[in-house]
C-alpha cells in the first residue's frame, strides 16, 4: 500500500503510479475521519460541511467526485463544483459560506503526469502541518474499508456554481470606478489551467479590453508544466510582440500565482511584483500592516517595508507558513517567491488574478505604465537579480541522497563565496548564505517534486549567475 505524505502544499503524486483512484479514496476517507472526530457527532446539528474543487488536470472531475463520494458516505455535507476553478474560489467559497473545510483537487504548477489534493481550513487558507500530520495518521491501509465506505450512495452531495460569488467579491475588492475611465489592453495566459476567462468577468463593464491565450483545456498543458516562470512562457512573449498591450499577466495551473509582463515584453519576477503592490496598498490605498515574505524572497522586499516602516516576517517555504499568519497578525500582504500573494480584508490564501487586477489597479491610480512604475521602484530601492533553476533528482537512490545531505551539510560551513564574505546563514528551510554585498545563493529541497532548487539574488545579472552556476556544481551528483 503505497505511502501517502503531505508536503509543502498538499498531497502530490504521479497519475496512475501513486494518485490512483483508491488512495483518492483513501485520503477522502482519512479527511473525513479528521472533520468527524474534530466535531462530534453529538454537536452535529448543523453538519459538517465541504466544499470539493477541482482544476483542468487529467482526470480531476474524476477524482473531485470520488471523494465527495467518500465524505458523504461518511455523513458530512459536500458541495461539489460544477465546473473546473482556481483553488482561490474554492477557498473564498468555504470563507463565505463559514464551511468546515475544503478539498482542491489540483497539482497547481506541476507537470502534467502529477495530480493532487490541497486542503483549505474553516478559514479557507492552507491547512497547517498540524491538520495534515492528522489526516496522514488516519489513512487506512485496508483499502477495503475504503471501497465499502465509497460504494455507499452519496445522498449528501450537490452541485453547485463556486464562481459567482467569487467574481462578485473580486469586483468588489478592485477599485472599478477607476478602470472604467481607462482603455488597457492586457493579455492573459491562463497555461491551460483553471484560471480560464475569469478576469474578463471581473473587468465586465470597464474599458479594459482583456485578449486570452493558451485558454483551452488540455491536460498535457502543451507539453510544458502550467508554472509561470520565463522558461515556460516564450507563446506570451511572442503574443506580446505581435500586438500592443499595456500589460501581460500569467497565471499557473489551478490559478492562485502570477507573473507578469511589461507591455514591451520584459519579465517583472513574482518578487517584484511583490514589491510593486506592496507600494501600491501602501502609497496608493492608503493601507499600511505586516509584511510577509519566505526564507528565499528578495532583499528588495526588506529595503521596502524598512523605509515604509512596516514590519516583515519571514517564514519557510509554503504558502501555510503565510496563511497561518495572516489568521494570528494584521497582514497587510504576504507572499511566496514563486507568485503567490495573499492580501488583507480577504482570504490567508494567494490569488493569482486578484494580483493582476491590483496591478492594473495600480496603473490606473497612477497613470503611468507598469515599465515606469517598475523603473521608478527599482530607482529608489536597486534593482535586483533574482533567478531560481531546479535541478531534478533523477534515478535517486539512498547512497546519492546521504551524499546529498553531505554537501549541503558542507555549503552551510563555507566562509566565503565567490570572493565575496558570507555574513549570514539561514537554515530553517534550506541554507541561505547571504553575503556582505547583499548578493545571495540558496539551496533546498522541494517539498513538491523530486528535485533541489537553487536561488541566487545580486545587484548584477553575471553574479546571479555564476551564483546559481555555484551552487548547480555543489549539488551535482
Amino acid at each position: 500500500m503505497s505511502v501517502i505524505k503531505f508536503g509543502t502544499d498538499g498531497w502530490r503524486g504521479i497519475i496512475s503510479d501513486n494518485f490512483t483512484f483508491n488512495n483518492v479514496r483513501r485520503v477522502g476517507f482519512a479527511i473525513a475521519d479528521y472533520y468527524n472526530r474534530k466535531k462530534p457527532l453529538k454537536n452535529k446539528s448543523s453538519g459538517i460541511k465541504i466544499a470539493v474543487g477541482y482544476d483542468t488536470r487529467f482526470l480531476s472531475a474524476t477524482y473531485a467526485r470520488i471523494i465527495g463520494e467518500v465524505l458523504a458516505s461518511k455523513g458530512i455535507k459536500v458541495i461539489l463544483s460544477d465546473r473546473a476553478v482556481p483553488t482561490p474560489a474554492l477557498s473564498f467559497t468555504v470563507k463565505l459560506n463559514k464551511l468546515s473545510a475544503g478539498v482542491m483537487i489540483t497539482a497547481s504548477h506541476n507537470p502534467a503526469a502529477y495530480n493532487g489534493i490541497k486542503i483549505k481550513t474553516d478559514s479557507g487558507g492552507a491547512a497547517p502541518p498540524e491538520v495534515t500530520r492528522e489526516i496522514e495518521k488516519r489513512i487506512p491501509a485496508d483499502k477495503s474499508a475504503v471501497i465499502i465506505a465509497a460504494a455507499n450512495t452519496a445522498k449528501g452531495m450537490v452541485l453547485e456554481n463556486l464562481v459567482s460569488d467569487y467574481i462578485k467579491f473580486l469586483r468588489s475588492y478592485i477599485k472599478l470606478p477607476l478602470l472604467k475611465k481607462q482603455g488597457f489592453r492586457i493579455l492573459v495566459d491562463v497555461m491551460h489551467g483553471s484560471g480560464n476567462d475569469f478576469i474578463a468577468d471581473v473587468l465586465a463593464g470597464t474599458k479594459v479590453k482583456a485578449d486570452f491565450i493558451r485558454n483551452q483545456n488540455n491536460p498535457s498543458f502543451g507539453g510544458l508544466r502550467p508554472e509561470p516562470v520565463l522558461e515556460n512562457l516564450s507563446v506570451s512573449i511572442l503574443a506580446l510582440k505581435n500586438k500592443r498591450y499595456d500589460l501581460g499577466l500569467v497565471l499557473d495551473g489551478d490559478a492562485d500565482r502570477i507573473a507578469a509582463f511589461t507591455g514591451k515584453g520584459e519579465f517583472i519576477y513574482p518578487q517584484k511584483i511583490l514589491g510593486l503592490l506592496i507600494l501600491h496598498f501602501v502609497r496608493n490605498r492608503k493601507m499600511a500592516a505586516g509584511v510577509v515574505k519566505t526564507i528565499a524572497g528578495s532583499t528588495l522586499i526588506d529595503k521596502i517595508t524598512r523605509k515604509l516602516g512596516l514590519k516583515l516576517y519571514e517564514t519557510p517555504v509554503g504558502f501555510k507558513y503565510i496563511s497561518e499568519l495572516m489568521e494570528e497578525e494584521d497582514i497587510l500582504i504576504g507572499g511566496e517567491e514563486a507568485g503567490g500573494i495573499g492580501f488583507k480584508g480577504y482570504i490567508p490564501e494567494r490569488d493569482g488574478s486578484l494580483a493582476g487586477l491590483l496591478l492594473l489597479e495600480m496603473m490606473a491610480y497612477q497613470g503611468k505604465s507598469i515599465a515606469r512604475i517598475l523603473s521608478e521602484m527599482e530607482k529608489e530601492f536597486g534593482r535586483y537579480y533574482y533567478l531560481r533553476e531546479d535541478k531534478y533528482l533523477s534515478g535517486f537512490t539512498s547512497r546519492k541522497s546521504a551524499v546529498l545531505s553531505s554537501r549541503i551539510k558542507k555549503f552551510t560551513s563555507l566562509k566565503r563565496l565567490l570572493g565575496k564574505k558570507v555574513d549570514q546563514v539561514k537554515d530553517f528551510d534550506g541554507v541561505k548564505l547571504i553575503c556582505e554585498d547583499e548578493s545571495w545563493l540558496m539551496l533546498r529541497r522541494s517539498g513538491t517534486e523530486p528535485l533541489v532548487r537553487i536561488y541566487s539574488e545580486a545587484k548584477s545579472l553575471a553574479r546571479s549567475k555564476k551564483l546559481i552556476s555555484f551552487g548547480r556544481g555543489f549539488i551535482s551528483i
